[in-house]
């Protein structure tokens, strides 16, 4: 069973073991796949933006927000997604507003195991079905347009660039990319990670991808650059759905590409994904100057060794310098060693910029992730390191969003 094909379910209750048995149960289901569990009514509206589920089981009776104004709150936002409710009211009053605001399905607790399984899978089909009805309108509107010609005069919507950079090498900065990148995708959100590393990129290794294909058959074909040129140069890792646009073969190609059709390329790519993840050379090189110049966030490295937190202040002294705001820039703490004497505490007093995500040292699951060719995220969610990703991945889309609101 492939993911498209999986039924992607968020379960939603204020009580921990209600939530932990049925995951539990679920997890036996080859076709069901539960990507989130939230304890709140509000955690449900903004889990559903952010993961993209195809069903929701939906508890009513919530401390913040209960499930019948949660379930209004998301298909207002997400028509396509289908709402299971759980729920120990088993009042007619009780079923009639929850019908009214959009609910798929209404079952008591606790639910028969079957019951529930076949409800999921028939809200599924129908999660499916809504999805199709909404890309077919969307693709008659668009061919319209063109068709009237009104599609020139209209604002394309972009995507937004985040760069990984590290003003030292060897703190994670490639591992920190590949695996955000897989944290950023959703159903309804694309992204490609674009490895900036041009001279010694190994950024298809951490997804076992290799092709004849890279950013050097983009570079030089700029005023070429659209949608099929693109999809037969990028690598797809069909398990996650991120697109991988990969280094040069050889270390001297790189000297090919200049900074301007590096910066032509990712302007193009971002007209076609929601997030372009760009794995940033740890030199201030020319191609990587141009990655941070065009970025909408820069996500900057670092480590608890003494070479690193310098070069990250000095790296802050240079973007006060030339202007790259601060409020621009996610500061991370890979490789978190709580045994070691520097804090990140420590961190924000030497450069004057609060560390907004600590990723802890996990080598146990990172480098047999690595050595496997696939994202530590995939393989152990509920691990700290994977958490730690995870939560990074919210708060760029939060702060995306805050700077969106700002320029409004």
């Amino acid at each position: 069973m492939t993911e498209e094909n999986k039924t992607r379910v968020l379960i939603v209750d204020d009580v921990t073991e209600t939530r932990e048995n049925i995951r539990k149960i679920l997890q036996f289901e080859s076709d069901i796949e539960v990507i989130g569990v939230a304890g709140t009514g509000a955690e449900a509206v903004q889990l559903s933006k952010e993961l993209g589920p195809d069903v929701i089981l939906m508890d009513i009776n919530m401390p913040d927000m209960d499930g019948i104004t949660a379930t209004e709150r998301i298909k207002a936002e997400s028509p396509a997604i289908q709402i299971v409710i759980l729920s120990v009211q088993n009042d007619a009053n009780y079923m009639r507003q929850a019908m009214l605001a959009g609910v798929r399905d209404y079952l008591a607790k606790p639910p028969d195991m079957a019951e529930l399984v076949g409800a999921i899978r028939r809200a599924g089909v129908k999660a499916r079905e809504e999805l199709f009805k909404e890309y077919t309108t969307k693709a008659a509107a668009q061919a319209s347009k063109v068709a009237t010609g009104k599609l020139a005069s209209e604002p394309i919507e972009l995507g937004r660039i985040i760069t990984i950079h590290s003003p030292k090498g060897g703190v994670g900065g490639t591992t920190i990319a590949a695996n955000l990148g897989v944290a950023l995708k959703s159903k309804n959100k694309s992204v490609i990670v674009v490895d900036g590393r041009l001279q010694y990129g190994d950024l298809g290794l951490y997804f076992n991808l290799k092709g004849r294909t890279n950013i050097l058959d983009l570079a030089q074909r700029g005023d070429e650059l659209d949608t099929d040129l693109i999809s037969e140069v990028v690598l797809k890792h069909e398990e996650t759905g991120v697109d991988i646009l990969t280094a040069p073969q050889r270390p001297e190609q790189a000297e090919e590409i200049t900074s301007a059709q590096f910066s032509q390329v990712l302007k193009q790519l971002r007209k076609l994904y929601s997030f372009v993840v760009v794995d940033s050379d740890s030199t201030l090189s020319e191609t990587s100057l141009a990655a941070i110049d065009i970025s909408d966030l820069l996500v900057l490295v670092t480590s608890q060794d003494i070479t690193s937190i310098k070069n990250v202040r000095l790296f802050f002294d240079l973007a006060d310098a030339i202007g790259i705001s601060r409020h621009q820039i996610v500061l991370v703490l890979n490789r978190f060693d709580k045994s070691r004497r520097i804090t990140p505490e420590r961190i924000e007093e030497i450069s004057n910029q609060k560390v907004d995500v600590s990723i802890p040292l996990d080598e146990k699951y990172v480098v047999r992730a690595m050595e496997r060719g696939t994202p530590f995220v995939l393989q152990v969610k509920s691990a700290p390191v994977s958490k730690a990703i995870f939560l990074l991945a919210s708060g760029i889309k939060k702060r995306l969003a805050s700077m969106l609101e700002e320029q409004e």
